[in-house]
């Protein structure tokens, strides 16, 4: 009779161990993301359970395999080493320990170098955490017994086998993308300024000069034919820049001429304690003067990530502010008690208007004008239809545009198309009593930034379109809304031979269509119909 292999007793046992620690980990982060969303008072009924438990272990367990993996290989390398060297004993507790400490590397690892601040949502908290590193433990105690079951059977004369198989696991291959031909264009777009260091929004002054935000946290003055006239203009309010934070929106006052007001958005704080700020000065020559914060999220969370920051005025002189859900604290969304995945309203001084939905609800913060958003980073309000037209950023897919109403649930994380970056569900249900469906849904995801409504007269087939930033995509979707609202279309997309990510989408005061780069040599442009391009230099 032939005895196992080295191979045998080496690669299946890990093998096994390895799909029972991928297994249990998919369900326990299922777990914890459905009881998150039980807190929040979410009815999930038992079938339901077990299909969102099935659909992650089809949709987040490859992905996991691949992180899990990395921290198991080494780990349960590194034990074996050390149960050899010291004569085979302590492999159970070696192999049990190194996979607990593989799997937290990984995750800390993965959360340092990956965009999201926290990737698998599960491990937000620390009973998260501390059950998905038991599974990485329970995944070691595995590997350690079927090993010594295989090694009673004949010992293995190496790790050779094992090793070849980690070096081949190891290897992924990626998907090469090709970029349509572009047919002839009725537009030109022309660069009026460049070395913009990730610009974020922009504004025209009465005059013709422009008003752009650098991320950073710079202000800076343009000419109409985007000359800069001030690299950045002093005043500005110290801003909190890594990540997605610095400064954002730039907006004027609805008396402009008279008071000579500017509003900003941006990040204020540090890493570990940090808000969504708004401020207000008098626009000097060079300078801001008379700046004064007006406002400031609360409560104070932490990383560098969904600030919202748009900014847009309301027929009665009140402002609206968009903020974020900070990534890591997205049930707080459906919490009236803090600021967090808001949209609020404001007085131009910074003031609670009386008629604000939740003025005189409870423990309510007053500011707040409707809830349950992710990130929202474009706004603007239609003044035709006299309505407040917002989209949000989903995970993957679950882009949303929203008609803004005061007091609706647009259903955050309860209620989403997308799913989280893992490829688990945020939640079972696309929608939720209670909770506002999107006018349209954008899945997967195009990443929405800027936002303009055209009205222009150079354009005249883009007139009542929706001109939609899209990072992802790296173009600009235009979308027309029905009048009811109750509908709408993805028309096409725009100035995708650009191949850059668009940021903010203007209409300038000649109906020109302005456009800001996101890189950290951003460019502002414009669009012009080809028959009134500027001949060739």
């Amino acid at each position: 009779m032939t005895k196992p292999s080295g191979i045998l007793t080496s690669v299946i046992p890990f093998i096994v161990a390895l799909l029972v620690g991928v297994v249990l980990g998919s369900v326990v982060q299922t777990q914890f993301n459905l009881a998150a969303l039980q807190a929040l008072g979410v009815d999930i009924p038992p079938g339901t359970r077990i299909a969102t438990t099935l659909h992650d272990l089809a949709s987040f367990a490859p992905l996991y395999a691949v992180l899990f993996s990395v921290g198991f290989v080494v780990s349960q390398s590194v034990a074996v080493a050390l149960s050899c060297w010291l004569g085979g004993r302590f492999s159970v507790w070696l192999c049990t320990g190194g996979a607990v400490v593989g799997l937290w590397a990984t995750l800390w690892l993965v959360n340092t170098l990956a965009p999201p601040p926290t990737l698998i949502a599960a491990t937000r908290g620390i009973a998260g955490q501390v059950a998905m590193l038991a599974t990485a433990g329970v995944a070691g105690v595995v590997f350690a017994g079927l090993r010594r079951h295989a090694q009673d059977a004949k010992r293995p004369r190496g790790f050779s086998g094992f090793a070849v198989f980690l070096a081949v696991g190891s290897l992924a291959v990626l998907p090469a993308i090709s970029q349509p031909a572009q047919a002839d264009l009725p537009y030109h777009i022309e660069t009026l300024a460049d070395d913009l260091a990730h610009p974020w929004s922009l504004a025209f002054l009465p005059d013709g000069r422009m008003l752009v935000t650098e991320r950073p946290g710079r202000l800076r003055l343009l000419s109409n034919d985007g000359e800069t006239l001030v690299q950045s203009l002093a005043g500005v309010p110290e801003v909190f820049a890594a990540g997605q934070a610095g400064l954002f929106d730039v907006a004027l006052s609805p008396q402009f001429e008279d008071d000579r007001q500017v509003y900003l958005s941006y990040a204020c704080g540090t890493a570990q304690a940090n808000h969504t700020c708004l401020a207000r000065a008098k626009l000097a020559d060079n300078s801001l003067e008379n700046v004064s914060e007006i406002f400031r999220a609360q409560p104070a969370k932490q990383g560098a990530a969904h600030f919202g920051g748009r900014i847009a005025w309301l027929p009665d002189g009140s402002l609206i502010l968009t903020l974020g859900d900070g990534f890591d604290y997205r049930e707080e969304a459906q919490n009236l008690g803090n600021h967090i995945g808001s949209i609020v309203r404001l007085n131009p001084d910074g003031s609670v208007p009386q008629d604000n939905p939740f003025v005189y609800y409870g423990e309510a913060r007053p500011e707040i004008y409707s809830l349950g958003h992710r990130n929202v980073q474009g706004l603007v309000f239609d003044d035709q239809h006299q309505r407040l037209i917002a989209h949000e950023h989903g995970p993957r897919g679950g882009d949303e545009i929203n008609i803004i109403e005061a007091g609706a649930n647009y259903g955050w994380p309860i209620a989403t198309g997308g799913l989280d970056y893992t490829g688990a569900r945020v939640t079972p249900f696309e929608d939720y009593p209670g909770t506002e469906p999107p006018t349209l849904e954008w899945t997967p995801s195009i990443a929405p930034s800027g936002m303009a409504l055209y009205s222009g007269e150079l354009f005249h087939e883009w007139q009542g379109d929706l001109l939609v930033g899209a990072l992802v995509n790296k173009e600009v979707r235009r979308v027309r809304l029905s009048d009811d609202a109750s509908s709408a279309k993805d028309v096409e997309g725009l100035f995708g031979e650009l191949g850059e990510r668009i940021r903010d989408v203007r209409q300038g005061p000649e109906g020109a269509i302005y456009l800001l780069t996101d890189s950290p040599e951003g460019r502002l442009l414009r669009v012009m119909p080809t028959h009134l391009s500027p001949p060739d230099n």
